[in-house]
């Protein structure tokens, strides 16, 4: 399963649209808990009751991951992801 997130760049008269997509893991524990795991991102786990719940838990746990490498200063860990980028101009 993959995971797409957006992150918009504003620069000037241009926005910058940046998808990508991180692979997760997904298991269920003893309990029927789901955890998600994202291997490009270290430690980045979570877990939900059903699918749903673990899809929005996984994606604000990737989107809390990338802004904390960002405020730290760190690079965002793109080995395995799949980039899309559209360019677009703004009037």
């Amino acid at each position: 399963m993959r995971v797409q997130l957006r992150a918009t760049l504003k620069n000037f008269r241009a926005i910058d649209i940046f998808m990508v997509n991180y692979r997760v893991i997904i298991e269920q524990d003893e309990d029927d808990i789901l955890i998600a795991r994202v291997p490009d991102l270290p430690g980045c786990t979570t877990e939900g009751k059903n699918r749903e719940e673990l899809m929005i838990n996984v994606k604000e746990a990737i989107e809390a991951y990338l802004e904390a490498l960002k405020k730290d200063g760190n690079p965002v860990p793109i080995e395995m992801a799949q980039i899309n980028v559209l360019i677009a101009r703004v009037l």
